[in-house]
């Protein structure tokens, strides 16, 4: 299963994206996490259904200090997802 979403709200400078990396390479998932322009951070990830259910839910709390506000849905991302989960600049 793969997911590609937009997390949205207080992400950025609160450690997100090595919060996110942690948590994927914790359940074995492939992907990436880069922060976006727009004060978002997008994540690619792919693994199976049931780890990719309890990445998401971690996304949705974050890291002390965040504060999610969304979790939108994006266009999958094409091609294969490195291993292991990367922190994209």
């Amino acid at each position: 299963m793969r997911i590609h979403v937009a997390v949205r709200g207080r992400v950025q400078g609160v450690g997100f994206r090595w919060f996110a990396r942690e948590a994927a390479r914790g359940l074995s998932l492939a992907g990436w996490v880069s922060n976006r322009p727009d004060g978002s951070v997008e994540v690619a990830a792919e693994g199976a259904e049931q780890a990719i259910a309890q990445f998401r839910a971690a996304l949705r709390d974050g890291p002390p200090g965040a504060s999610v506000s969304a979790v939108d849905e994006l266009p999958a991302a094409a091609g294969e997802l490195p291993r292991p989960f990367t922190v994209v600049r």
